[in-house]
Parts: structure tokens; sequence; C-alpha cells
């Protein structure tokens, strides 16, 4: 039976084992623990940033990063709309309401004309978002400057979403570092995983404190159990946060690997008519955490879902670009400035095998799966690409 080609697995090292190993036998299983204080640290060293506080997932970094902003019911958050439900998600949990902002064609992320035009509508009416989340897309940072200098124009503070974009750069720094609070994900499809873990991220040493208490269940310091406030049950465990700690130390093999993937598929699918690759901007280096394209119908021969149709028929596992939150369901009353760019993304684009553990073979399947919706399509089927 032919192994199926899934989109991005975990890719574990030899550390990893040795570290869980440590912490069952010295019986460091809940949460918090000597490497839950380690992977913190080591994290700061590996990104810049100032402080780190490890915690359940990325969307709990977020939510976290929402409280401690006070953001509350009836604020207004201006939110990238292509991305996952996730970045989303703890707006609507404080009560808030999103107000999405369409991407460029640039790096695909967050349009900072939108947000500089949205902003001088919102002064100008007296209402001014309470925080805005930038997501780095794939992989690849926003163009983070203008957006910043925008917030910091209005006093508005910046989260950054970077859970997709761990090993990335912008201008020589790691995106996750610009703004207020950073986070990170560490999910089992990320570029490094702690099987399910995220990270808080901030220059302010008493906001991440804050933060570890509040998902430590807001317990206050008292012998027996006492809380003055609403806390959470968001803090990572010592075994989970040990094997971030043997990833981690892959990390700068993790993104090579993701970015010889890209370099293959360019190399064996550029050439053919209808298919762009997402661009990599000039102000930063991608990780390629996903290895994503979009395809015209009219120059290819068919459309992005015949394209995932006839790799799944081959057990080969893709995916269109992320459905912009202002489409889904959930979010359908939300304002969205902008939209037709991250549309026409959606609607063209896909996402690619693309795991560091991929083989030249598995790889070379990708391509004339790919190659073969082409050619069949009325073309001669003479190209096939071989590594």
């Amino acid at each position: 039976m032919t192994k199926p080609i899934l989109l991005s697995t975990p890719h574990m090292g030899d550390r990893e084992l040795e570290f869980v190993k440590e912490a069952f036998d010295t019986n460091w299983i809940a949460p918090v623990g000597p490497h839950v204080d380690a992977f913190e640290q080591e994290f700061c060293q590996a990104t810049g940033a100032g402080h780190a506080a490890a915690v359940s997932s990325g969307t709990a970094a977020i939510h976290l990063a929402l409280r401690l902003l006070g953001i509350e019911s009836g604020d207004e958050v201006f939110c990238s709309t292509l991305t996952f439900a996730a970045t989303a998600n703890p707006i609507v949990y404080q009560g808030a309401k999103p107000v999405f902002i369409d991407s460029d064609r640039t790096s695909w992320n967050m349009n900072p004309d939108l947000v500089w035009g949205k902003f001088q509508r919102c002064a100008r009416m007296g209402k001014l978002p309470k925080a805005v989340v930038l997501v780095h897309l794939y992989g690849q940072s926003a163009d983070i400057d203008p957006i910043l200098e925008a917030c910091d124009r209005y006093g508005i503070p910046l989260i950054e979403d970077a859970a997709e974009s761990l090993g990335a750069t912008y201008k020589g720094r790691s995106p996750g570092t610009f703004g207020r609070i950073g986070i990170y994900s560490f999910n089992g499809n990320k570029i490094i995983t702690t099987s399910g873990g995220g990270m808080l991220v901030a220059n302010d040493e008493q906001l991440v404190s804050k933060a570890r208490f509040l998902a430590t269940q807001a317990r206050d310091r008292a012998p027996h159990y006492q809380h003055s406030e609403i806390g959470y049950n968001y803090r990572l465990s010592n075994v989970l946060a040990g094997i971030g700690r043997g990833q981690l130390r892959v990390l700068s093999e993790r993104v090579a690997a993701r970015r010889r993937n890209f370099k293959i598929y360019q190399q064996g699918l550029g050439k053919l008519p209808g298919i762009e690759f997402m661009p990599e901007a000039c102000f930063g280096r991608a990780t390629r955490w996903l290895t994503c394209l979009t395809i015209d119908p009219q120059a290819f021969g068919a459309d992005r879902e015949q394209v995932r149709l006839a790799l799944a028929k081959q057990q080969i596992e893709s995916r269109p670009v992320w459905k912009p939150l202002h489409l889904q369901p959930v979010f359908a009353d939300c304002e969205c400035v902008g939209g037709a760019v991250s549309e026409d993304l959606f609607a063209r684009g896909l996402c690619l095998p693309s795991g560091s553990n991929l083989t030249n073979e598995d790889l070379e399947q990708v391509i004339n799966a790919i190659t073969a919706v082409h050619y069949d399509r009325g073309k001669s089927q003479n190209h096939l690409f071989v590594l």
C-alpha cells in the first residue's frame, strides 16, 4: 500500500526523548518544572524576546495577550482576515469584536496601507480599536514597521501572531518580538512541536509574569487556595516543555529543510503555466513552513480544487489556503476592510506537503502528480520531473 504524503507532520530529533526521560526520572510530570523554566529561557535566546511564558497553545497565548491588554466586551480589535480561526476566536472570548483587514500581494499578510486608512477613519469618528492582532502567515513575516508605526501613532498595542512563523526574520529580527506581545504555537503541524503548546513573549517582565499568574488559575500567594481574579488552566506541562527544548535545538535545520522543499517544488513546478508561488518579501527571510502556490485555471487547465482532489486520489494531502475569516459564517456580521486579495488567494491558493521529514521521492511524487493534472488536460504527457 502506498504511504500517504501528509501536509506537515512532527519531526523528532535525538534530544527530545532525553529531556522527557529526565522529566520522568525526576517525577516532574505536572505543569511547571525545570524544563518549563529552561524552555522559556532558551526560547528567548533563540528569538531575541525579552521574557517568555510557556502555555498550552497559541490560542491560549492570544487569549492571555488580550486579557493582559484589557480587551473587554464591546471593544473592537483589528485582525488579519487571511488566517486560521484561532487568531480571532479569543477576541470573541473577551466579548470584543474583530474588524478584519485584507492582505497585500507582497507577503499575503495584513496590508499596511489598509491599516493606516482604517485608523484615520476611526480617529475621525472618535472610535479607535483597542488592539491590533497581526498574523505572520505560512512562515513569512508581515511588513511590521508601517503597521507598528500606525499603532504607535494612535496609541494602540500590537499583538503579533507568529504561530506559523517561528524561525523567520524581519529585517534581521524574529517576527513576534516587535509588538507589545508576541505569540507562538507548537502544535503538531508547526515547524517545531511540543505536541500541543504555545509561548507568549514580551519585553515587559511584569506583563509576562502576569501571564504566568493568569495561566495557573490566578492563584494568590497564600498557603491555602485563594483567588482574587479569574484565571485559566493554560500552563505548559514540564514533559511537553522537554520536547520543546529538544525541538528548539534543531530549529535551524527544520527551516533549512522546508526551504529546500520549496526550492525543489519551484524547480519542478515553476515553469508550468498558471502556477505562481507565495512570494518571499524583500524585508525578511521566510521559513516556507508551508509551500503555497496559486493556480490560474485558465492557464493551467484545472482549478485549485481539481488539483487538490487529484492529489488526494494518490494519498497526497494538500489544503486550500486559509478561507478568509470575513467569509466564515461565525464572523458574518464582522466588518472587513478590503477583502478582494484574500478572497482571490483562497479561491486559487493551495498548500503542498511541506514537512521537514519529506524525502526526495515524496517531493517527486507530488510534483509529478500536479504535472500530470496539467498534461492530462489536453497536453502531451512527456514531461515528468525527476530529482
